[in-house]
Protein backbone atom coordinates (compact mmCIF):
# COMPACT_ATOMS: atom_id res chain seq x y z
CA UNK A 1 0.00 0.00 0.00
CA UNK A 2 1.01 3.54 -0.75
CA UNK A 3 0.88 5.87 1.66
CA UNK A 4 0.64 9.90 -0.16
CA UNK A 5 0.88 13.12 2.07
CA UNK A 6 1.24 16.58 1.24
CA UNK A 7 1.74 19.39 2.89
CA UNK A 8 2.02 23.15 2.18
CA UNK A 9 1.91 26.27 4.50
CA UNK A 10 -0.48 29.04 3.44
CA UNK A 11 0.89 32.45 4.39
CA UNK A 12 -1.68 35.29 5.35
CA UNK A 13 -1.18 37.38 2.07
CA UNK A 14 -1.97 34.03 0.05
CA UNK A 15 -5.59 32.25 -1.11
CA UNK A 16 -6.12 29.12 0.44
CA UNK A 17 -8.24 28.18 -2.32
CA UNK A 18 -5.49 29.53 -4.84
CA UNK A 19 -2.77 26.90 -2.95
CA UNK A 20 -5.27 24.19 -2.82
CA UNK A 21 -5.44 24.23 -6.08
CA UNK A 22 -1.59 23.77 -6.43
CA UNK A 23 -2.10 20.65 -4.17
CA UNK A 24 -4.74 19.05 -6.55
CA UNK A 25 -2.22 20.00 -9.66
CA UNK A 26 -0.15 17.05 -7.70
CA UNK A 27 -2.26 14.70 -6.39
CA UNK A 28 -6.19 13.71 -6.29
CA UNK A 29 -6.00 13.45 -2.29
CA UNK A 30 -9.22 11.25 -0.24
CA UNK A 31 -8.60 13.36 2.52
CA UNK A 32 -7.59 17.43 3.25
CA UNK A 33 -7.19 19.35 6.21
CA UNK A 34 -6.72 22.92 6.45
CA UNK A 35 -5.13 23.62 10.34
CA UNK A 36 -4.84 27.39 11.52
CA UNK A 37 -0.96 27.84 12.98
CA UNK A 38 -0.06 31.01 14.00
CA UNK A 39 -1.08 34.85 13.03
CA UNK A 40 -3.16 33.91 9.65
CA UNK A 41 -0.70 31.05 8.44
CA UNK A 42 -2.13 27.76 8.00
CA UNK A 43 -1.43 23.96 6.92
CA UNK A 44 -3.36 22.50 4.42
CA UNK A 45 -2.31 18.66 4.54
CA UNK A 46 -4.06 16.31 1.64
CA UNK A 47 -3.40 12.44 2.09
CA UNK A 48 -4.33 9.53 -0.08
CA UNK A 49 -3.39 5.78 -0.28
CA UNK A 50 -2.88 4.58 -3.38
CA UNK A 51 -0.47 5.11 -6.80
CA UNK A 52 -3.16 6.24 -9.02
CA UNK A 53 -3.95 9.09 -6.63
CA UNK A 54 -0.67 10.76 -7.79
CA UNK A 55 -1.49 10.78 -11.24
CA UNK A 56 -2.00 14.77 -11.89
CA UNK A 57 1.57 14.58 -11.24
CA UNK A 58 2.53 11.55 -13.50
CA UNK A 59 0.27 13.86 -16.41
CA UNK A 60 1.81 17.05 -15.54
CA UNK A 61 5.82 15.38 -16.03
CA UNK A 62 4.38 14.28 -19.10
CA UNK A 63 2.88 17.46 -20.98
CA UNK A 64 6.15 18.83 -20.16
CA UNK A 65 8.06 15.89 -21.07
CA UNK A 66 10.02 16.30 -17.67
CA UNK A 67 9.95 12.25 -17.06
CA UNK A 68 13.28 11.79 -16.74
CA UNK A 69 14.23 14.62 -14.54
CA UNK A 70 11.52 13.49 -12.07
CA UNK A 71 12.47 10.06 -12.14
CA UNK A 72 16.01 11.82 -11.27
CA UNK A 73 14.55 13.55 -8.47
CA UNK A 74 12.76 10.57 -7.10
CA UNK A 75 15.75 8.23 -6.84
CA UNK A 76 17.78 11.50 -5.61
CA UNK A 77 15.37 11.98 -2.85
CA UNK A 78 14.53 7.88 -2.11
CA UNK A 79 15.33 6.96 1.57
CA UNK A 80 14.63 2.76 1.55
CA UNK A 81 10.98 2.96 1.35
CA UNK A 82 10.17 6.69 1.68
CA UNK A 83 10.66 9.67 -1.12
CA UNK A 84 10.62 13.04 -0.18
CA UNK A 85 9.99 15.75 -2.75
CA UNK A 86 9.83 19.81 -2.72
CA UNK A 87 8.12 21.57 -5.51
CA UNK A 88 7.55 25.09 -6.35
CA UNK A 89 4.14 26.45 -4.97
CA UNK A 90 3.62 29.24 -7.65
CA UNK A 91 4.67 26.48 -10.64
CA UNK A 92 1.85 23.69 -9.27
CA UNK A 93 -0.52 26.73 -9.19
CA UNK A 94 -0.20 26.95 -13.32
CA UNK A 95 0.23 23.29 -12.96
CA UNK A 96 4.12 23.29 -14.24
CA UNK A 97 6.20 21.30 -12.74
CA UNK A 98 9.36 22.45 -10.68
CA UNK A 99 11.54 20.38 -8.33
CA UNK A 100 13.52 22.34 -5.96
CA UNK A 101 16.27 21.61 -3.66
CA UNK A 102 15.63 23.64 -0.52
CA UNK A 103 13.08 25.61 0.36
CA UNK A 104 14.26 28.91 -0.31
CA UNK A 105 14.00 28.09 -4.16
CA UNK A 106 9.63 29.18 -3.57
CA UNK A 107 9.62 32.06 -1.89
CA UNK A 108 5.77 31.24 -0.19
CA UNK A 109 7.25 28.27 1.03
CA UNK A 110 7.24 24.93 -0.92
CA UNK A 111 4.82 21.93 -1.42
CA UNK A 112 5.95 19.14 0.49
CA UNK A 113 5.19 15.41 -1.07
CA UNK A 114 5.94 12.66 0.69
CA UNK A 115 5.31 8.69 -0.72
CA UNK A 116 5.67 6.10 1.54
CA UNK A 117 5.39 2.21 0.48
CA UNK A 118 5.40 -0.92 2.02
CA UNK A 119 8.22 -2.07 -0.08
CA UNK A 120 11.65 -1.49 -2.36
CA UNK A 121 9.77 -3.37 -4.92
CA UNK A 122 6.98 -1.16 -4.28
CA UNK A 123 8.34 1.82 -4.94
CA UNK A 124 10.41 1.15 -7.98
CA UNK A 125 6.86 0.76 -9.51
CA UNK A 126 5.60 3.79 -8.27
CA UNK A 127 8.63 5.77 -9.79
CA UNK A 128 8.04 3.63 -12.98
CA UNK A 129 4.53 4.68 -12.78
CA UNK A 130 4.97 8.14 -12.69
CA UNK A 131 8.07 8.87 -14.74
CA UNK A 132 6.85 5.75 -17.53
CA UNK A 133 7.25 7.49 -20.93
CA UNK A 134 4.16 6.52 -22.99
CA UNK A 135 6.03 7.21 -26.34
Amino acid sequence: MVRVIVEVEVRPTESEEKVKRAVFSIIKPTNIKVEELYEGFKLIRAECNSIECLEPLREMARRQQAEPALRSYLIKYKYGIRITLLLHKQAAYVEKLSLIDSEKESPLGPIKLEIECTSEEELEELIDYLTRSSS
